[in-house]
């Protein structure tokens, strides 16, 4: 099963759209959101997604009544922790703060968390995979990303969006 991710998209419409469009390409029958929509405006987008998507609140999620009013008719959206088992019985744990699922791990095959806004893919020494699809707004480190999970293989890689242009210098000008 092909499963995409993403999270931290922070009210950037336009790569909220970008991954929509990725996850349609790759044709995932899933998609996983890990957080931080931020404002309803992202939601919109979402409509376009050819398959399930699930999603949890993240810690900037200011208007969370309006992105859930938005996500009625795109999907399922909470408070995490979220337990997935999915169709073909993987377990998967969803949080926005990796921090905040610390004890609840057992019987988990895969944990998803953003917040970080860092790409990550590491397993542990239990063999349970943990996914940080980093940032899709890429507003912090500039590079846009999201994770695709095939559960089949238990692997998973990093989707780099359109890079964004590079910060504007600030110039400051004195009066003397």
């Amino acid at each position: 099963m092909k499963i995409g991710i993403f999270g931290d998209t922070h009210d950037h419409v336009d790569n909220m759209r970008h991954a929509v469009s990725e996850f349609n390409q790759r044709e995932c029958e899933l998609v996983i959101f890990a957080g931080d929509f931020v404002s309803p405006i992202v939601v919109p987008p979402l409509r376009r997604l050819q398959c399930q998507f699930i999603g949890c609140f993240g810690d900037s999620d200011g208007n969370k009544i309006g992105i859930q009013g938005g996500m009625r008719i795109v999907g399922t959206l909470g408070e995490p922790p979220l337990g997935i088992c999915t169709k073909d019985g993987t377990k998967i744990l969803l949080t926005h703060e990796l921090e905040d699922v610390k004890g609840m791990l057992e019987g988990i095959q895969v944990i998803i968390s953003s917040h970080s806004h860092s790409t990550g893919i590491q397993k542990d020494k239990a063999g349970r995979l943990f996914i940080n699809p980093g940032e899709a707004s890429g507003w912090t480190y500039r590079k846009p990303s999201v994770a695709i999970l095939e559960t089949s293989t238990m692997e998973a890689d990093i989707i780099f969006l359109p890079e964004m242009p590079a910060k504007p210098e600030i110039f400051c000008r004195s009066n003397k």
